[in-house]
């Protein structure tokens, strides 16, 4: 009798539902997930952010920020936040192109500009909406958009406001970049847009080889930086700058939210794109502007970056010693030599099951699983801060050693 009685309620339930909502009641997996006791996400910290967090009232290393540089808890970063809200206020309450200009945003988009070697810099309100607002107005119906297959979905998303003609070449694969481009005409405007570093993986973009074949083939390039910035550079100005090839890619985008310790995002080029972005790109020009908190704390941590490169030079040793702790316990990690590094599991139950365990185990880490990848490409995705120790890297090397073999992931 209970059994029906149940069963009665559920179809009850279901007839007070309207179309929407049968339509999606039907995506029910992480309610799959949870009922496991495997769900990986919306895990809440009760500390500040720092390469140890508190989670359910317990301490947890955390190797799934991308705060790279450590400097979300750094007091001048804090107190200048502070500042900036004692002298503007909590909010804007407008868009740039009304009443939400500051002019710490204009002193902080100058600065950016000098820092990546561009004419201009033009803050929004998120990274996101950087390319989501750039990549969809840039180029027109007859243009052309030429994407790297593994591109951030921010990249993605834009591309679908386009109107412009969508080509995407295999990842990080200058021969077939060069195959899409031979397919274009060559009197209409053609975009290259890449991540410089892929922030999944931790692989880095060819952007030598990319910059060359633009030229070749009169195309103009833009460069995701999100994952570089305050990571690749002597102060941390990217791997454009690392490379020497800031002259030859027209935009470079970056973010606040990771190395900036902050929120927002920004994008450099020269003064002829700057004024089409600024009076066409609509998530800039429909969105309420960067908070003052959010631009004091980004001008903060760009002092920091030119003056303690210290950090940066932290940064690689932990990247250098942490690949080598990884390839000796035999994991696979795929050609990333950055800070960003992927623990290929291959197999999505698996891993679920390894990030809840690990931390049960007080080690953070995140889970990238099917739609993100492939099914036989999931991995766990574990990143460095400078303010993390050897001593920590350690400590995860023998959790991880033992959850992977607790799951037959190593032998």
């Amino acid at each position: 009798m209970r059994h029906k009685s149940l069963n009665q309620s559920v179809e009850l339930k279901s007839l007070k539902m309207n179309l929407l909502q049968r339509k999606l009641e039907k995506y029910d997996i992480p309610q799959q997930a949870k009922a496991a006791g495997v769900y990986p996400y919306f895990r809440a910290i009760s500390s500040e952010q720092d390469s140890e967090v508190i989670i359910n009232g317990k301490k947890v290393l955390m190797f799934g920020s991308n705060s790279y540089l450590g400097l979300t808890n750094h007091p001048k970063i804090k107190e200048a936040a502070v500042e900036a809200v004692r002298k503007y206020g909590t909010g804007c309450a407008g868009s740039r192109f009304l009443n939400g200009t500051l002019d710490i945003h204009e002193e902080l988009e100058h600065r950016l500009a000098k820092f990546v070697g561009k004419d201009e810099a033009i803050i929004f309100s998120t990274g996101f909406q950087v390319n989501l607002g750039v990549v969809s107005c840039i180029t027109g119906r007859e243009d052309y958009l030429i994407l790297d297959e593994s591109n951030h979905a921010s990249i993605i998303e834009g591309r679908r406001l386009s109107f412009s003609n969508t080509l995407k070449y295999k990842h990080n694969d200058v021969e077939s970049l060069e195959k899409v481009l031979k397919t274009c005409e060559p009197d209409k405007v053609k975009l290259i847009i890449t991540d410089s570093v892929f922030s999944m993986e931790g692989d880095v973009a060819p952007l030598k080889e990319i910059v060359a074949l633009a030229k070749k083939y009169n195309a103009n390039v833009m460069v995701d930086e999100a994952h570089s910035l305050g990571v690749f550079g002597k102060h941390g100005e990217g791997i454009c700058h690392a490379l020497g090839v800031t002259e030859n890619v027209d935009l470079i985008m970056g973010t606040f939210s990771k190395s900036f310790a902050s929120l927002g995002g920004f994008i450099a080029c020269d003064s002829i794109t700057a004024n089409y972005l600024r009076h066409n790109a609509r998530s800039y020009i429909f969105s309420a502007s960067a908070t003052p908190a959010a631009i004091g704390a980004a001008n903060a941590a760009l002092d920091i970056m030119l003056s303690e490169p210290e950090r940066l030079e932290r940064l690689w040793e932990l990247t250098h010693y942490a690949l080598e702790g990884f390839r000796n316990l035999g994991c696979e990690i795929g050609p990333t030599t950055t800070p960003i590094i992927p623990l290929y599991i291959r197999d999505n139950n698996k891993t679920f099951a390894v990030t809840r365990a690990l931390l049960d185990e007080g080690i953070f880490v995140n889970a990238v699983v099917s739609p993100a990848v492939a099914p036989n490409d999931t991995l766990i995705r574990f990143s460095l801060m400078a303010s993390h120790t050897k001593e920590q890297l350690d400590i995860a090397f023998e959790k991880i050693g033992k959850c992977f073999r607790q799951f037959d992931i190593l032998k």
